[in-house]
């Protein structure tokens, strides 16, 4: 029953990336592959599992959601990774995008502020045997120097404006992925990319996020800090 309940959902993940991600235009064959690889239904609550596969996001819990799938695929594409890339996400969430990363790189490093949902993250990634995933709980808005400089770094909440914390960390040529508008309407996916100490800016599509949650305390200047 396992092994049959099993191979419905690789088939769920199928249909997922040919009607919601392929057909949209994402082409990025590895991309597609990690897609039809990772268990969404596994990183969202048990009352979401029916629901894994559709077209769209999903409450888990702690105000925090999992984006929607062809989200999920856009902006890994749109970080133009290899096998050696070394990438920070910030806002790790349940781990899905998480997952998606690892499935492409060596090394990911992964910020979440929400401690229960870091933990309930780092399990399931373990579980899966998703071991080249390092996890720090604290505010992701100020980086992680201490792994720094990043290949590529996404951003899964909306920031109000570049986030210059980030964009110091990128390796020459780096990319950063991050919804930049409004905390609460729609905002526009877009790309930097560093370009010796310029960044060049590209704004791909509008897309709507819940907003990047940023400390203001004395320890703000620090992009290392610990959470």
């Amino acid at each position: 029953m396992e092994a049959e309940q099993s191979q419905i959902y690789a088939l769920r993940r199928v249909r997922m990336v040919e009607d919601q991600i392929a057909r949209r235009g994402v082409r990025d064959e590895n991309v597609l592959a990690a897609m039809r690889s990772v268990p969404r239904h596994l990183f969202v609550p048990d009352s979401q599992v029916d629901d894994a596969y559709r077209d769209g996001a999903l409450p888990i819990g702690f105000g925090q959601t999992i984006s929607q799938p062809y989200i999920v695929a856009i902006m890994t594409a749109l970080l133009k990774l290899d096998v050696r890339s070394r990438v920070l996400e910030i806002g790790t969430g349940c781990g899905y995008q998480t997952a998606v990363l690892a499935e492409l790189v060596g090394e990911v490093y992964t910020i979440e502020r929400v401690p229960q949902l870091a933990e309930r993250a780092a399990e399931t990634l373990g579980r899966l045997g998703y071991r080249a995933v390092q996890t720090l709980v604290g505010d992701g808005s100020r980086g992680w120097r201490e792994h720094a400089p990043y290949d590529a770094i996404i951003v899964t909440a909306a920031a109000a404006e570049a986030p210059f914390a980030l964009l110091r960390e990128l390796a020459p040529d780096g990319r950063l992925v991050v919804p930049i508008g409004a905390a609460h309407g729609e905002q526009m996916l877009t790309v930097f990319v560093r370009r010796g100490d310029t960044f060049e800016e590209h704004e791909e599509l509008l897309c709507r996020f819940v907003p990047l949650i940023e400390d203001r305390g004395p320890e703000q200047d620090d992009p290392g800090g610990e959470g």
